[in-house]
């Protein structure tokens, strides 16, 4: 009896036992997985979130290519023209960077930076829907060119704004001091949407670094980019996409609203060179938010952009002015400015794209090349470029497009560019077949612009007028256009 005891004992304790342990061990279910399983879960890596440095930068960046057009760009063109239009330029830069920001919140951002085609993009974020539920708090994330990199897309959207209304605006000093004010705003809408949009879209549209991840999905990622992307152009901050995007359309509305009355038999000078001065200063401090912001991260990108955007710059003002004196015999304030514009705009598309040897050779060559494209080849082309938009922007945007292809060659001192973005790895094909590559987008760019401005300005003609009337243009838009003026007597 005893013995039966025991054994009933030692067997009820193991039942206990065995009772305690699946209470501490729960068993899988499909609503609750085992152990093995919620540690296999816990294992995957968290989604990344934006670091506070680089948002912080991106927003100083923004804020610095707002700066770049109001005041800025405002202050160098009002600089440039007669006393009676200053007040007119100065207006039309600040309605225009006005209008092309609403129309990009609109549709401009998500017709060029969602997928669609290699062509245009689509409209998954008309009225920028999905990029912010501020309700939930719930913010979507932009890639940047670093896996596992993002910021806010939020961010993203406003620095890419900025950009799109400066190169609208750029293109306004061509046909300065005698097109209707109505006829600007309806030509920069129609040139906006068909212009500037889809070639943002096939120059800076891709799917970003994290869609990269297998050697399976290259093709699949490379096909849902930009045309230009896919062919492999650099365009680090808009040399194709800003500069000549918008010398070129400058160039035709120059040749389609006519020359200025009294152009070439009267003198037109700047009115005021100091606010010229004071403009292109303004143009090179915010140039570095429109250059090394467009890195996305504070980083060796960035910073690789901010020297090259300082010492090109530097660079073109020297040159410029030295050719000056060498040709036309004084180098001139109103010269010097313009050298800084050349050297900014020439190395944009360069900017993080080649190294210290490069950011010489492009600005001493910019302030040279531009030179010329303001007066030996403004007189062969003819046209009534009022502030040397295309002579400075179209001609240095593709000289630094070119010259892109050169110096980005590890051989010359450039950083190569990315050639596997599954491993991030870099390296470089050749400068010939770099170059072509390059020309290539440079001539996709020309033609595109240039056919849309065409048809732009022909259909505002036809409609509204582009010009002003004879007797206003001689009294002055800043009174026959808006009633006021920019200096009382």
């Amino acid at each position: 009896m005893k013995k039966f005891c025991a054994f009933l004992a030692l067997v009820l304790s193991l039942v206990f036992a065995g009772a305690t342990l699946a209470q501490d061990k729960p068993a899988a279910t499909p609503d609750k997985p085992a152990a093995a399983e919620v540690k296999k879960e816990e294992a995957k890596p968290a989604p990344p979130t934006p670091n506070k440095g680089d948002v912080t930068w991106m927003l100083v960046s923004t804020a610095l290519v707002i700066m770049m057009s109001v005041p800025a760009l405002a202050l160098f063109y009002g600089g440039m023209v007669r006393s009676k239009n200053a007040l007119s330029m100065l207006m039309q830069v600040f309605v225009v960077f006005s209008l092309v920001t609403v129309l990009w919140c609109i549709y401009g951002y998500s017709l060029a930076f969602t997928e669609g085609n290699r062509f245009f993009g689509g409209f998954d974020r008309l009225f920028l829907s999905g990029a912010l539920d501020a309700g939930k708090g719930e913010f979507a994330n932009a890639a940047t060119f670093s896996k596992g990199v993002v910021i806010p897309e939020i961010v993203f959207v406003a620095f890419q704004a900025t950009f799109a209304a400066i190169t609208c605006c750029l293109v306004l000093g061509a046909f300065a001091e005698r097109a209707k004010f109505s006829a600007v705003l309806v030509f920069i809408v129609l040139w906006f949407t068909f212009s500037y949009a889809p070639i943002a879209h096939r120059g800076w549209f891709w799917m970003g670094p994290d869609a990269y991840t297998t050697a399976q999905v290259v093709d699949e990622m490379n096909g849902k980019a930009g045309w230009l992307w896919q062919m492999g152009a650099l365009d680090f901050a808009g040399g194709t996409v800003v500069h000549i995007n918008a010398g070129i359309a400058g160039l035709v509305g120059a040749y389609l609203v006519g020359r200025r009355i009294g152009y070439g038999k009267e003198a037109m000078p700047a009115h005021n060179l100091p606010l010229t001065m004071i403009g292109a200063s303004l143009l090179w401090v915010g140039w570095f938010g429109f250059n090394a912001g467009s890195a996305l991260e504070a980083g060796n990108s960035a910073a690789l952009a901010f020297l090259n955007t300082y010492l090109a710059t530097a660079c073109a003002v020297l040159s410029w002015s030295v050719g000056e004196a060498l040709f036309k015999g004084k180098p001139t304030m109103l010269g010097a400015a313009s050298g800084a514009v050349a050297g900014l705009v020439a190395i944009t598309p360069a900017a993080g794209n080649v190294g210290i040897p490069g950011a010489f050779v492009i600005g001493l060559a910019a302030g040279l090349v531009c030179l010329w494209g303001v007066s030996g080849l403004k007189k062969l082309l003819g046209a009534d470029d009022s502030l040397d938009v295309f002579g400075v922007h179209a001609v240095g945007g593709i000289l630094g497009a070119l010259l892109t292809g050169v110096f980005c060659s590890p051989d010359l001192g450039g950083p190569g560019f990315v050639t596997d973005w599954v491993t991030a790895k870099t390296g470089f094909s050749s400068i010939g077949e770099q170059l072509w590559v390059q020309a290539k987008a440079v001539g996709v760019t020309v033609l595109w612009s240039g056919i849309v401005a065409l048809v732009a300005f022909k259909l505002v003609d036809l409609t509204i007028g582009l010009r002003v009337a004879e007797e206003d243009e001689r009294e002055g838009l800043d009174t026959a256009a808006h009633g006021e003026a920019a200096y009382r007597m």
